[in-house]
């Protein structure tokens, strides 16, 4: 549902063009997630981007091009111009959709929400168990008050992926969630696997050998068309190499890692960074234009070109549609902040083109072309 394809190949800089884009606006969040990837607060931040500034962003993203744009946070539903501004991106031509928990969502928040033309929206759930999705999200009604968005947005004809995030504490129920994610009229399927960054460092994380397990399970019920939903592992790009291993086309998703090379993220105060997950400044649209950004970033010159991955991603036969985790290599080679701050390009704190941590695959050498 809110996948995009790489750009054609090629050689031209332009190859490489934003086909999504996640804008938190706003730190401010009515839950209290341990695995939050920007520490979100009770409160906004002073410094978050205005509404006019958050229009002044969407005209600089509509000139380079015209992307999904995901509205997300903390909690977008907080910000009190947040309809005004999904309105002004779909005036531009960009395809507007919504990552929330769901909480916040009413009968008339999801009319309110169809009107601004807001095509899909993302909601989190962590449990089939409504006490175990409220412990995790530390409020107690949590999992109802999803449910109910849900199904508020599917009465208003909102098209509804579920995402969830694999935990220790889930991991033995992710089918339950799927099931009832298809059960409540989701047409999308996130499965996101956790990246050290945020309150993120705190959880401590499945396995390797789990993280092959489950992407394996998941594939294997794409293969056998168990669910109608359509199903992509998150930060999890070596389900591409899995994929590719099973005999699966190949061509229902884009390559694994798409962190700089199609997507980005927008920070609450107007940074850009390569996703939500890699807390490395690129610029400040307050700063400079969106486009000299996307184009002229050093490092995102570096995350473009395969062949500057190190360790067993770069002479990995799969690393042009894989690319391994960026996100979870810089996380897991430092120190990264609990608060969910970022860091500026001058004073790295890890490696971004470090092999991906939490792949067990032994590289046979060799290329792969992408499809």
């Amino acid at each position: 549902m809110m996948n995009e394809k790489e750009g054609a190949a090629g050689n031209a800089p332009k190859r490489f063009i934003p086909r999504l884009i996640s804008w938190n606006m706003t730190f401010r969040c009515n839950l209290r997630c341990p695995h939050c990837y920007i520490d979100a607060k009770e409160r906004a931040a002073r410094d978050e981007l205005s509404t006019e500034e958050g229009k002044m962003l969407i005209d600089q993203i509509a000139e380079v091009s015209k992307p999904i744009l995901i509205l997300s946070g903390g909690e977008p539903l907080l910000r009190d111009d947040v309809y005004e501004l999904a309105r002004y991106a779909t005036a531009k031509g960009l395809i507007v959709a919504m990552g929330t928990n769901g909480t916040l969502i009413t009968e008339s928040v999801a009319s309110e929400l169809k009107a601004s033309s807001v095509k899909a929206v993302a909601i989190s759930l962590d449990s089939a168990i409504p006490e175990r999705h409220d412990a995790f999200r530390g409020v107690e009604g949590a999992w109802r008050d999803a449910m109910a968005g849900i199904a508020a947005c599917r009465s208003h004809g909102i098209d509804v992926q579920v995402n969830t995030t694999v935990t220790q504490q889930n991991f033995d129920e992710i089918d339950d969630i799927m099931a009832l994610a298809e059960r409540e009229g989701a047409s999308g399927f996130h499965l996101f696997f956790l990246v050290p960054t945020g309150r993120g460092v705190e959880i401590e994380d499945i396995s390797a050998e789990k993280y092959e397990q489950m992407i394996t399970d998941v594939l294997e019920k794409i293969a056998n068309s168990t669910y109608k939903l359509d199903i992509r592992p998150v930060c999890a790009p070596q389900f591409m190499r899995i994929a590719s291993q099973m005999g699966l086309n190949l061509e229902r998703w884009s390559r694994g890692c798409i962190a700089g090379l199609t997507y980005c993220r927008v920070y609450p105060t107007g940074e850009i960074t390569p996703c939500p997950y890699l807390p490395v400044k690129l610029g400040n649209v307050r700063e400079a234009q969106f486009k000299d950004i996307w184009f002229q970033s050093p490092i995102l010159k570096a995350l473009r070109d395969p062949d500057n991955l190190e360790g067993k991603c770069g002479i990995c036969e799969y690393r042009t549609i894989c690319g391994g985790c960026r996100a979870r290599a810089y996380g897991l080679t430092s120190f990264v902040d609990f608060c969910g701050g970022l860091h500026e390009p001058e004073d790295l704190k890890g490696d971004y083109l470090a092999e991906e941590p939490w792949c067990p695959y032994v590289p046979q050498g060799g290329n792969k072309a992408i499809f």
